[in-house]
């Protein structure tokens, strides 16, 4: 039988990554891989457009008897009929409420069984797992960014783990752990507003200022993963997003403050980067029809 392809697509708060994935290897076709920014708070049109754009992309050249696509997700939405539920989170506010399915359908030309969705952390940890198999151990997948993303490994069970909204220190998490409270509290210092993490990362090494607020970033990090291993009892921490891009500046606060620990905790960052959420939103479902050759 031909190995079938699959597109898995990663779609953050700022970009989408697109690339295709031979199940039957399990690897993703590196030349097929596409990548664009996105402005979450343009009109629905502007953004389900550029999606579709970058999807198109990495089909091109590539013959396939029948398009599936996997597509990894922030939360909240509704994965199982592909309805967008992101209302408050200062990113995709046009789309609350849309059918993402359905215009992916109308769109692309592919049939509405053949797309699936799935949350990013999610499709982060299951990816990351299969490069890393954990075998009985208890596993927590964060991953970082404009937004924070959460999954747990349980006895071989992976799920999204939602900690987004989980009361932390004077709000939820997600308030300390993304990209905008870097931003802010670098605002806070200086009196600057950068326009991302990627350009306070980058003056690290000439300003204090920079330094001080991943150091911060890094003791909060410390924190949170500390209440989880506690409540879950876990052998490993695996760090993704394009935050973890900077782990060298905040990777000395976040483990100084775990050293309290009796029990060793492996904190480790992620191999495949963006990828993970390729492969692991491919290959969730869309694998397991391949194992009852129903592709």
């Amino acid at each position: 039988m031909e190995n079938p392809l699959v597109l898995g697509v990663d779609i953050g708060g700022s970009h989408i990554t697109a690339g295709l994935i031979n199940l039957g290897e399990r690897k993703i076709i590196s030349t097929s891989i596409k990548y664009k920014e996105i402005n979450p708070h343009e009109k629905a049109e502007v953004i389900i457009n550029a999606w579709c754009q970058v999807i198109e992309e990495a089909y091109a050249g590539w013959n396939v008897r029948e398009k599936r696509i996997g597509l990894a997700l922030p939360g909240p939405f509704d994965y199982e009929n592909g309805i967008c539920l992101i209302k408050e989170q200062n990113k995709f506010q046009s789309l609350y409420l849309m059918n993402i399915r359905d215009e992916f359908v109308r769109r692309l030309n592919v049939k509405l069984y053949n797309i699936k969705f799935v949350n990013d952390a999610e499709a982060f940890l299951r990816g990351e797992l299969f490069a890393h198999p954990p075998g009985e151990q208890s596993v927590l997948g964060i991953t970082l960014g404009t937004g924070l993303g959460s999954a747990l490994c349980l006895k071989g069970e992976v799920s999204d783990a939602d900690l987004w909204n989980t009361p932390f220190l004077d709000g939820i998490a997600e308030e300390y752990l993304g990209g905008g409270w870097l931003i802010t509290r670098y605002h806070q210092l200086t009196g600057v507003r950068l326009p991302g993490v990627k350009e306070l990362s980058a003056r690290v090494n000439s300003d204090q200022k920079a330094k001080q607020v991943f150091g911060e970033f890094g003791h909060n990090l410390a924190r949170f993963i500390d209440s989880q291993i506690n409540m879950h009892r876990l052998d490993q921490v695996v760090i993704g997003g394009k935050i973890s891009h900077a782990f060298d500046h905040f990777s000395k606060e976040l483990t100084a403050n775990l050293l309290h620990r009796e029990e060793m905790v492996l904190i480790r960052v992620s191999e495949l980067k963006e990828n993970a959420a390729l492969l692991g939103a491919a290959t969730e479902e869309f694998d397991r029809k391949l194992n009852r050759q129903e592709l």
